[in-house]
């Protein structure tokens, strides 16, 4: 026999059958434990949102984008369960429960009524916030520095930039006297709602302005919201954050402004998109993209009350001037020179 046809194997015919045996179960357990290892490193995320159709779809995105940044693959290393409650909030714990029973990792909640939902639906189960503008004052975590519990995530502190908005909103409306404050009760937190109406308060006094608060709390009421300001003669409006409702109707919002003529301040760059006249606040892709940082590490063993919540990094100013043309206003070259970006 050839001496090269010792690499076969074992010659004897038990030691054949061995080694054959060996052989097969090697190949049999390969992919078995090739496929246990992939297993074990696909992360499930449930993904618990108000209005996944209706909503920023780039903000999910920024979202996923932020977890490719970290090396994960859909489909492949992360599986993402979205539940979306379709703009009824009612649902939302129900849509969390089945996220619970699905054994995910972690819970993901855009803001405050979805992590409130998945907070109340599981006290162990990570779950991370995107943007949520009082943590603290909606019983979310129990401080910013270690937030306890299960929960964790980024802040909007949106009540801190309302008296930026409304100076930005005065030097865009030169001489304006009356500005109307719309809102949403119930949108965002009972002490965060206050603590923006009196940042509002303050500022409009600082600024010379008087203020008029409409409240909208369907959208069945924005009609009537906008008669009681132009009935108070408002000669401006800014919209406080935090309301979902206000964000989804956001276009109609728009709208009405428009067939009012009042130039008017939003929180989000998503009313400037639908053709609102300018909006300041925190850059929401990135507080989605450093969300996904935060699953990351707890997907990766940290716990969620021992990560403190992270306020934004970037704010954006955002200006249209074409709707600025058609309301017949002209922006103050200081005001365009401070603009993150001008839509033309």
């Amino acid at each position: 026999m050839d001496p090269a046809d010792s690499t076969l194997g074992p010659q004897h015919p038990v030691e054949r059958r061995t080694f054959m045996a060996m052989v097969a179960g090697g190949l049999l357990a390969a992919p078995l434990a090739a496929e246990g290892q992939q297993v074990a490193k696909v992360a499930r995320i449930g993904f618990l949102t108000t209005t996944l159709a209706v909503s920023s779809p780039h903000l999910h995105e920024a979202f996923r984008q932020g977890l490719r940044d970290l090396g994960y693959v859909e489909g492949r290393t992360v599986l993402i369960e979205y539940r979306d409650a379709e703009g009824k909030l009612e649902r939302l714990g129900g849509l969390a429960a089945e996220l619970v029973a699905l054994k995910v990792d972690v819970i993901l909640a855009p803001g405050t009524p979805q992590a409130l939902a998945a907070k109340q639906a599981t006290r162990t189960l990570p779950i991370v916030f995107a943007v949520a503008g009082d943590p603290v004052g909606s019983g979310l975590v129990t401080s910013l520095a270690r937030p306890g519990g299960n929960v964790t995530g980024l802040s909007s502190v949106t009540s801190d930039l309302v008296g930026k908005c409304l100076e930005q909103l005065t030097q865009a409306v030169p001489g304006v006297s009356r500005v109307a404050v719309l809102w949403q009760p119930g949108g965002f937190g009972e002490r965060a709602e206050k603590d923006m109406q009196k940042a509002a308060e303050v500022a409009g006094r600082t600024l010379g302005v008087r203020l008029k608060f409409v409240e909208a709390r369907r959208p069945a009421d924005l009609d009537r919201a906008f008669t009681d300001l132009t009935e108070a003669r408002a000669g401006a409006l800014t919209v406080l954050g935090g309301g979902t409702m206000l964000f989804n109707e956001r276009r109609r919002l728009v709208d009405l402004a428009a067939k009012n003529r009042l130039p008017a301040v939003y929180p989000w760059r998503d009313f400037v998109d639908a053709g609102g006249l300018m909006s300041y606040g925190a850059n929401f892709p990135d507080l989605y993209r450093r969300a996904a940082t935060y699953v990351d590490r707890i997907l990766k063993g940290a716990k969620p009350g021992d990560l403190p919540i992270e306020q934004p990094t970037k704010f954006e100013l955002v200006i249209n001037l074409k709707t600025s043309k058609a309301l017949g206003l002209t922006i103050p070259p200081s005001l365009l020179a401070r603009a993150d970006e001008v839509i033309e």
